[in-house]
Parts: structure tokens; sequence; C-alpha cells
């Protein structure tokens, strides 16, 4: 499997890249990187540095967008700390980003391997939305598409109804449901219910090796803030369940295909993922349809999670 991953790292970000980088059978062929948990200019240090930890120094990282295509940025700096990475303090990156910008770089991937690059898209999607005005046949140039974001039956996480990614540029998540991706959407109505609780994270650390030491320690921050939200010790697995689902489908246990859109104009409600869930949807909706996950395997998930760390 050949994977391009779009991220904004963020902590559940690492652990998306960790999972990854950890299965045999996967290569990164390259990385974008966005605004969103951090500054594109942080996101992009901090990619390379992730990339040094999980030893695949060979990947391409470009850096991408740094701010939404109409909106102003808004940054998560109390869920992920100030460096991004829960104030984790990590060696200098020893290679430095590409010169194309991650659209570019994209695209270019895409028309080298037509169908042989999947997307793994896990922070805001401007990038997919330039890629897409850069090369408007990127959906039938890559292969799958996995993103981490919305929230259609379940509360939203910046407001009540709307998820961090799609908020932070709705426009370019309208754009990208609408293209025609064979796009699974892995939104906070499964991430939500995937949990590193108190036994997965005792068992973390007892785990020797770097990976393993730093990735308990960027947790610890995200434990700190996700405890009050849960209230207990535990933390949402956002990013990482969607590079499951992308290389293991089947833990996708359940899904539907609906069309999904993004409200752009109301006034409480903007950023919103609407799917239409009815028993008839409308037949005359010419809107692609996009693969909603409503059920994951969490535990097998989770036990695979633990492995790609040890």
């Amino acid at each position: 499997m050949r994977v391009f991953v779009d991220c904004d790292p963020g902590i559940d970000d690492a652990m998306a890249l960790a999972y990854l980088a950890a299965q045999p059978d996967v290569e990164i062929v390259g990385v974008g990187t966005v605004y969103g948990n951090n500054s594109v200019d942080v996101t992009t240090t901090n990619t390379l540095r992730l990339i040094d930890l999980y030893g695949i120094t060979d990947v391409p990282v470009a850096a991408g967008a740094a701010r939404p295509l109409v909106q102003p940025p808004s940054l998560a700096e109390s869920v992920h700390g100030r460096n991004g990475l829960g104030d984790v303090e990590m060696p200098d990156p020893k290679t430095e980003p590409v010169a194309e910008s991650a659209a570019e770089l994209l695209v270019r991937l895409a028309r080298s391997a037509p169908g042989e690059i999947d997307v793994l898209a896990v922070g805001p999607l401007t990038n997919l939305a330039i890629a897409l005005g850069l090369e408007p046949e990127l959906p039938r140039l890559v292969g799958r598409v996995v993103v981490m974001g919305g929230a259609v039956r379940a509360p939203g996480n910046v407001t009540p109804w709307a998820e961090a990614n799609i908020a932070n540029d709705p426009e370019a998540a309208e754009v990208v449901l609408a293209a025609g991706f064979d796009l699974t959407l892995v939104a906070l109505d499964v991430t939500m219910r995937t949990l590193a609780d108190a036994v997965w994270l005792d068992e973390l650390a007892t785990l020797e090796g770097d990976r393993a030491r730093t990735s308990a320690r960027f947790l610890d921050f995200y434990v700190g803030w996700y405890s009050d939200v849960f209230g207990e010790r535990a933390c949402a697995m956002h990013d990482p369940l969607a590079a499951g689902v992308l290389v293991n489908p089947a833990l996708a246990t359940e899904s539907i295909e609906v069309p999904v859109r993004v409200e752009l104009r109301g006034e409480y409600t903007r950023g919103l993922t609407i799917a239409d869930l009815r028993p008839r949807p409308a037949q005359d909706d010419t809107r692609p349809t996009v693969r909603l996950v409503t059920e994951v395997d969490s535990v097998e998930f989770m036990k695979r999670m633990l492995d790609a760390l040890r």
C-alpha cells in the first residue's frame, strides 16, 4: 500500500504517523503539512522530527497551506500544547521540507502513478482543495481517500455541531466531499468512542524504545486535556483510527454510503457535516456519496496501535 499523508501534527497526527510507519506493507510516499493544530511552520517542523523518530527519513515532506481558503485560521494549542506535541522537546530535524507545496507534491505523485496512491487526510482539507484546483482529475488519479473529520450523529468538538478539521476550513471540506473521491469519512461518531484508556496507557508505559517512550509523553499532555471531557484518564484516538481504517478496512465494521455536505452559512452551524440519513434519500440528488463509518472494532484497533508502538 502506497500512502500520501496530509496532516497537522498534533499529538494524534503523531500517533497516526507512528501507526503507518510500523506497518511492513505500507510505503509512505509523501507527507503534506497544513495549519490546524498549530501554524504550518510548526506542523512542518514537527513532521520532520516525527519522521526522524519513526525512522522514515527518506519520505519527502512538503509544507502546505498556512490558512483556510476564506476564514482566519484557528489553532488548537490548548489541546496539543504550544509546540503541537504536548510541549515535549525533541531534537532538531535532520532534513528539510522539499521545495514543492503539499498540493503540488500530491498532484505530482498522483500523476506519476495513477490509481496507486491512497490518501490519508487528518487535518483541515485546504491542501486537498488546492490540489483539486491544480488537477481536477485528482479523484481518478488517487486510490482511496480516508478523511478524519466531521460529526454527523455526534456533537462537535469546537462548536456544538462542528468538528475541528471541517470547521477550520468548511469551504475546502465542501469542495473535497463533493469532488467524487472514493472517500471514507471517519468522524467523531466513531473516534470519540475509540479511547486510549488507563489500562492501555499503563501498558504503553511499560514498552521500551524511543518510539513508545516519546509517544507516552505526547499522550500525557493529551490525556490531561481529554480527562476533563471523559471524566476519566483517557483520550480519543481520532487520527490514528483513520490510519487504521485505511490500512485495515475491516476495522470499520459498519458503514453507510451517503451524500455529505458542509454547512457554510449558518450563524450557529457553520462547519456542520450533514448526511442524508433518510431510508429513502432524495432520488434526484446527484451529489457523490461517501462512505461514512458508523461502527469500528475499537478493541482490535487499540491492540494494533499498541503493537505499532512496540
